[in-house]
């Protein structure tokens, strides 16, 4: 009799007991999102305040239209293909600019993707800050040596590689 009832036990045991687990390791929920209009009113989304005066500075972003993709080559092989899409973080009022130097700022981007491909930027655990901080840090300045001071950040939305 005890040997047809344990198959069961352990049975409901089990599904106890990762339910239970299912609860405990489940992600905090995430925060009650507002709706645009309510958003705009209870807190501007681009404002800092500047260091300078204590005016607050408007920031806007403007997503550049096309990815990126860097091929990756290792022993004179291609191994992979890096597709990234970026924005950058500037003062209200650049997008124009920014579509105006685009083809410009698109050949210093890759320049810059290509060097970090080169490097071995790309290999392994790419995404891990560590490898990642250079490359940002890279990107803001040569977007800063084309368009100015007023470029404040280059942001990777998207990065995917896909191995051949």
């Amino acid at each position: 009799m005890i040997a047809k009832l344990l198959p069961v036990i352990l049975l409901i045991v089990g599904t106890a007991a990762g339910i239970g687990a299912g609860l405990m390791l489940a992600p905090e929920p995430a925060p009650e999102v507002q709706s645009a209009d309510a958003q705009h009113q209870s807190e501007p989304e681009h404002e800092e305040t500047d260091s300078k005066d204590g005016k607050p500075e408007e920031h806007e972003y403007t997503k550049l239209p096309n990815q990126f993709i860097v091929p990756v080559v290792e022993r004179d092989e291609l191994t992979s293909m890096v597709v990234i899409t970026l924005s950058l973080e500037t003062k209200t009022g650049m997008a124009e600019k920014i579509r105006l130097y685009e083809p410009k700022l698109r050949d210093v981007f890759l320049q810059v993707l290509f060097d970090h491909a080169n490097m071995g930027g790309f290999r392994g655990a790419f995404t891990r800050s560590d490898v990642m901080t250079p490359l940002r840090t890279a990107l803001r300045e040569a977007a800063q040596q084309l368009l100015g001071k007023e470029v404040y950040d280059v942001l990777i939305m998207d990065i995917t590689r896909q191995d051949v």
